[in-house]
């Protein structure tokens, strides 16, 4: 049983404190992975964003949705937290798709 920074041994002597020790070092390890899928979720939408394609901005915004929803699901970031973040990609979304209409109606494409 070592430390995660230095190597060393870890100060648990106890049965259930090494126990411990081992299961939250896995849990560590499914929470870090679970939120590094929603940055990468979340990197595909926003280069979306970027681009201003709209299209794929609204595929990219339904799977980083259902990935955030999921790790909500299992306490690794609160349903708030996840709730809140939809909604602020939702808006940007919303926002790019009414300047995309704006845009076309100012050329007449319409």
């Amino acid at each position: 049983m070592t430390s995660k920074k230095s190597g060393e041994p870890t100060v648990a002597h106890s049965l259930s404190a090494k126990k411990r020790v081992r299961q939250n070092e896995k849990r560590r390890a499914r929470n870090r992975s679970r939120k590094e899928e929603i940055k990468t979720e979340l990197k595909g939408f926003l280069g979306a964003l970027t681009k201003g394609d709209a299209a794929a901005a609204e595929t990219a915004l339904r799977s980083t949705v259902s990935v955030m929803d999921k790790v909500a699901s299992k306490n690794t970031i609160h349903k708030n937290a996840a709730s809140r973040t939809r909604s602020r990609l939702t808006k940007r979304l919303n926002a790019l798709k009414s300047g995309a209409k704006e845009t076309a109606l100012v050329s007449g494409k319409a």
